[in-house]
């Protein structure tokens, strides 16, 4: 993306922790300039683990304890890298990340949390679920319910350790067992003598009531042999049935942090005042996953919170070459545990305090909490027009929303055929199709070489996901032509930044799109580079094809129309840049755009008459460039076109990208358009890396869909090439 001063330094936020999740709505509400913000995290949320129990006894949706990272690191301005961190080369300041490239640091920062896994347990690894990490388990236990309900039949649930988050645990899963209409049992398994030793007397009193309330049977010095897919075996032979087996015994360490080299207690980082590990000053670790070793506390979401402000300071002073602040943390804290109903017990100074109040309290702290993120402060974009500027700039600019990137930052298709409109007709026999094209097919051997070239403006930070669909979107052309990608050189801009972060951008760069050229056939084999005000990338992409390409002109009345993809990336991105997008749908529409399309191409190109590539003008513009080549008109089913997650409720709202106006032109052409409907507002929406479109006999269109299922490619059926003018009727 573009910055306007030179970037400097590398920060890296390892895990999506809360501590690191209040850092980054920190770091948004004051960005340091000259410094690139890295957030590296398995998946696009995080959940918040003090609402859990609210969640397990359903008092909450999920939504409701989700920490959404993708749109917190747009608000910070940093790349969110989509992936689970293994391990650290402190010498070459190197994190290695699942899947790709490594990423450089100059100061990391890690908040990867805890594990309630107990792999020393026979079978607890096959047939048990941790409590922790929080996401798999809400996910298991979500499904869980809902199986259970529906069957209507009795389920036993086993929770290993009654610790607070055991008891917390077992009390909301038999409260919502019983609200589901299952019948069952919960059976809470504490190895030692006594439970919820980690509480005051009258919490525990009043704690040990409310197990009894709910029905959960509480069993002490239960010590386990192992577990199966039947339920749970004691040492002293005593078979515990269940359906579901919950660990929550303890807190782990993640296993990769022994290999760091790191000071250690008990896999924990070791971490002094200023919460850097002692043993590497470029490194901090904070919340759960590190060890103060100068006030050793116990695991507490409490400390992870109140340690941000510290850690948010000292990150930026490092970066700055400005001295550390130092954290102590309290004695002792106010603990409110949540009793499976709208009830809560406080544990503080030993006392005996519950009711419903307390839990109408922790419910406001949690929420309170939560509505840092859900409700961000509305992003600044800087527009300011001078005092003098020339005629029309005010206008231009009057509630123009940013540029959109990818193929949505291309110029209309008017202005495209305006410019090219002058451009000579080839003079070389071998010259067989290209002029104003995307893509030129040249005589080569006794077959043909195909030649394209496409590049855009970075629409997201992480250079690594966007070399790869900057890839697939290169090698689109190619594949609509039938051809077998050959080789690639790569065109990049580098954002203005010190030489060794420019060194580890292009190696992030080289390493997607090589990897995504060779599985495909292809050899990148290399390009041009240069520096500018943001990061752009594209390819030059040769591709060998043996036999007639389906080309654009040849569409037949009666083909039907196969889109191989679903459309809605531009709609999403332009949310994404208001902030307006869920993160799991952008998630996912990168996955979608980052997956090759050469086992679709080999299936369609046989059969197609006509065939291409979905990009900047949209599902609408790409059909009309085949029925103006034809001389042919379609039907299209508008229910029938497969649309991205959350894409329809965006456009129902009114995102749109910035092509989307250019794109719109063709509406004339678009008979039944409605324009508030938002399945023909997607139709004009600009995509990235988009789908095949192809038109095939009717005869050969059942046989393509089934083997495209067959590979997995979730083709649709979206309406037929019909005879008379180039227009697309909607139904």
């Amino acid at each position: 993306m573009r910055h306007p001063l030179p970037l400097t330094r590398d920060l890296v936020l390892i895990g999506g922790g809360h501590t690191h999740a209040l850092v980054l709505r920190m770091w948004g509400m004051n960005p340091l300039p000259g410094a690139r913000l890295t957030l590296i995290n398995p998946g696009p949320s995080a959940p918040y683990s003090g609402m859990l129990p609210g969640l397990v006894a359903g008092h909450y949706r999920r939504g409701d304890l989700e920490i959404d990272l993708v749109r917190l690191a747009r608000f910070a301005g940093a790349r969110l890298v989509p992936g689970r961190a293994v391990g650290i080369d402190r010498d070459a300041r190197l994190i290695e990340v699942e899947g790709r490239a490594p990423i450089f640091y100059d100061v990391a920062s890690i908040d990867i949390g805890i594990s309630a896994e107990l792999p020393a347990l026979a079978g607890f690894a096959e047939h048990a679920v941790p409590a922790k990490p929080l996401a798999a388990f809400a996910d298991r236990w979500e499904g869980f319910v809902a199986a259970a309900a529906a069957q209507g039949e009795a389920r036993e649930v086993v929770v290993i350790g009654a610790g607070v988050a055991g008891g917390e645990l077992s009390m909301a899963c038999a409260h919502r067992l019983h609200q589901a209409g299952v019948p069952g049992q919960v059976v809470l398994l504490e190895a030692g003598d006594i439970a919820l030793r980690d509480v005051g007397a009258g919490a525990r009193r009043a704690l040990l009531a409310r197990l009894r309330e709910q029905g959960v049977t509480l069993r002490t010095g239960a010590r386990i042999e192992r577990i199966t897919d039947r339920g749970v075996t004691l040492d002293d032979g005593t078979m515990l049935g269940a359906d579901l087996v919950i660990g929550a015994a303890g807190a782990r360490p993640q296993p990769w942090l022994s290999g760091t080299g790191l000071q250690l207690t008990d896999g924990f980082v070791d971490v002094g005042p200023d919460l850097c590990a002692l043993n590497d000053s470029r490194i901090f670790a904070v919340g759960d996953c590190a060890h103060l070793s100068h006030a050793p506390r116990p695991k507490a979401g409490v400390f992870a919170v109140r340690e941000a402000p510290v850690l948010a300071h000292n990150l930026r002073a490092d970066l700055m070459g400005k001295p550390r602040r130092t954290y102590q943390p309290q004695k002792d804290y106010l603990k409110l545990i949540s009793t499976g109903r709208r009830h809560a017990v406080a544990d503080k100074l030993g006392l005996r305090l519950e009711g419903d109040w307390l839990w109408r309290w922790k419910n406001r702290i949690d929420r309170k909490f939560m509505a840092k993120f859900h409700d961000l402060p509305a992003m600044n974009a800087d527009r300011a027009v001078p005092m003098q500027a020339t005629q029309g700039l005010r206008e231009a600019l009057a509630g123009a929303q940013s540029p959109c990137g990818g193929c949505a930052a291309k110029p209309g298709a008017q202005v495209l055929g305006g410019g090219l409109a002058g451009l000579a007709a080839p003079q070389r026999a071998d010259i067989l199709r290209g002029v104003g094209d995307d893509a030129a097919i040249l005589a080569h051997r006794d077959g043909a070489q195909v030649i394209t070239s496409d590049h855009f403006r970075a629409f997201i930070e992480d250079p690594f996901t966007l070399a790869r669909i900057a890839a697939i979107h290169a090698m689109g052309d190619i594949w609509a032509m039938g051809a077998a990608p050959q080789a690639a050189l790569a065109t990049l801009i580098l954002p203005r930044m010190r030489s060794r972060m420019q060194e580890n951008t292009l190696r992030e760069i080289m390493a997607a799109a090589s990897a995504a050229f060779r599985e495909s056939g292809a050899d990148l084999v290399g390009g041009h580079t240069s520096v500018g005000p943001e990061l752009t990338v594209g390819f030059t992409v040769t591709g060998l094809l043996q036999g007639k390409p389906p080309g654009l002109a040849d569409a037949r009345p009666g083909d039907v129309l196969i889109l191989t993809r679903p459309i809605g990336s531009g709609t999403l991105f332009a949310a994404e840049m208001q902030g307006r997008a869920e993160g799991a749908d952008i998630m996912a529409a990168l996955k979608v755009m980052a997956t090759a399309q050469g086992a679709t191409a080999a299936v369609l190109a046989p059969v197609a008459h006509a065939m291409t590539d979905v990009t900047g003008y949209g599902l609408a513009g790409h059909l009309m460039t085949i029925l103006r080549a034809s001389g042919m008109g379609a039907e299209l089913l508008r229910d029938a076109v497969p649309v991205m997650s959350g894409a329809m409720d965006l456009a129902r709202a009114g995102v749109r990208s910035t092509l989307y106006p250019e794109n719109a032109a063709l509406v004339p052409a678009l008979q039944g358009f409605d324009e508030d409907d938002p399945r023909c507002a997607l139709l004009l929406d600009p995509q990235t890396a988009g789908g095949l479109l192809a038109a095939v006999p009717a005869h050969a269109a059942k046989p393509a869909l089934a083997a495209l299922e067959r590979d997995g490619i979730a083709a649709a059926r979206i309406g037929t090439i019909t005879d008379g003018p180039p227009v697309i009727a909607l139904r």
